[in-house]
């Protein structure tokens, strides 16, 4: 059977390298649970979209391609961010979303009624590809200033049925400013994402995003211990078990699954000479906390120009841990232990940077302490992106 949605990612490729790189981002799942299309972010972090393949494939491949722009245009512009006050106030921000993203997507303009003729009407359509454009008077406005125009009309005349606009929607906002991981968190990885996405595909950026994509880069707090806490903060499955305590939402009477999250996580120590006993007391320190905040497994690995140690971390053991080492540096037999043997959801390196690239394939951050070196820096960002390094 035809995969609607992965040839609305092929078509959407072929206007830009952009929406190649930021598919591998994403999961595709079919299911008849949702209208049409639905964005949600999961426990990993990676962002979802559930679609209904039998009604996408009644409406074809342009609205299908479409659609998902849509989708794509509201984690740019930010829009999984906002966080509504209460139900009426959700809906007239789902409209200043939609107003916003529509105009800058020639498929969906062509179908809109302008946000003013929608009002006025006092109620939604019947046309099952309705959107809502701009005003005539009032084009190419953020979603703030929409969303103000909306709050302006309702204060001259309250007769729009927002709650029937809301069952015309082709796509939901139902997760929207609501996730599962910390605001923080998911702040940091969305701003990740584009902004890898970004870097890789410079010079081929959709038309009209450059702004938005700025804005949304911006967002994330580059203060190296929220990063650190970030990276561990992503979290992922690693038991389930069931428990009476939870009763199951499909069959009465049965226990139901219950799950523990915590990464598995390596942490890489230079301890080459030129590390001074300051800067590993600061790390140390955070890593101490890291192991109070979060339920996760921490593998400590030093090493100079060979491993000198390797041990499974728990709280306080800073205590007792010993500096091996402070000879040259070669970060590779410990990336290769790593990847062969622990095979860890992700990989810290704390480092100065005397030292080659080494070449990682899981999700590294990068630590350097302030004494670092420069053109290593410039390497990582180059070659992992400006969000796998941070300094001291």
């Amino acid at each position: 059977m035809e995969n609607i949605i992965e040839k609305a990612w092929i078509e959407l490729g072929k206007e830009s390298v952009f929406y190649n790189y930021l598919k591998m981002y994403f999961d595709n799942i079919p299911t008849e649970n949702v209208r049409t299309i639905k964005l949600t972010i999961s426990k990993s972090g990676r962002f979802k979209i559930l679609y209904n393949p039998r009604r996408l494939r009644s409406k074809g491949e342009i609205f299908s391609k479409a659609i998902l722009k849509h989708e794509i245009f509201h984690i740019i512009h930010g829009h999984i961010f906002i966080k509504p006050k209460d139900k009426i106030d959700k809906a007239i921000w789902n409209l200043a979303m939609d107003v916003a993203v529509n105009q800058q997507i020639k498929e969906l303009d062509a179908f809109s009624v302008p946000l003013d003729t929608i009002l006025d009407e006092g109620c939604g359509t019947d046309n099952e590809n309705f959107f809502v454009g701009p005003p005539m008077n009032y084009i190419n406005k953020t979603t703030e200033e929409y969303y103000k125009w909306i709050l302006e009309f309702f204060e001259k005349s309250n007769k729009a049925d927002l709650e029937l606009i809301e069952e015309n929607r082709i796509d939901s906002h139902e997760d929207f400013g609501n996730f599962e991981m910390m605001e923080e968190i998911v702040t940091d990885l969305v701003s990740e994402v584009i902004s890898e996405t970004y870097e890789k595909s410079k010079g081929d950026i959709p038309s009209g995003l450059e702004v938005p994509i700025a804005l949304l880069i911006s967002k994330s707090k580059r203060n190296w211990k929220d990063i650190i806490r970030r990276f561990f903060g992503n979290s992922t499955v690693i038991e389930k078990y069931r428990t009476p305590l939870r009763p199951n939402r499909r069959y009465e009477n049965q226990p139901g699954w219950r799950s523990l999250f915590g990464p598995e996580i390596a942490v890489v120590i230079d301890t080459s000479g030129s590390i001074i006993e300051e800067e590993y007391s600061d790390f140390f320190s955070e890593i101490e906390k890291i192991s109070k905040i979060y339920d996760s497994r921490i593998y400590l690995i030093q090493i100079d120009n060979n491993i000198q140690n390797i041990l499974r971390y728990g709280s306080g053991d800073w205590k007792n841990i010993e500096i091996k080492g402070k000879g040259d540096t070669d970060l590779d037999p410990a990336i290769s232990y790593i990847e062969e043997n622990i095979r860890p959801e992700g990989i810290i390196i704390f480092t100065d940077g005397y030292v080659d690239l080494p070449i990682v394939k899981r999700r590294v951050l990068f630590v350097l302490t302030k004494n670092h070196n420069v053109e290593f820096k410039r390497d990582v960002e180059e070659y992992y992106g400006t969000n796998s390094i941070i300094v001291l």
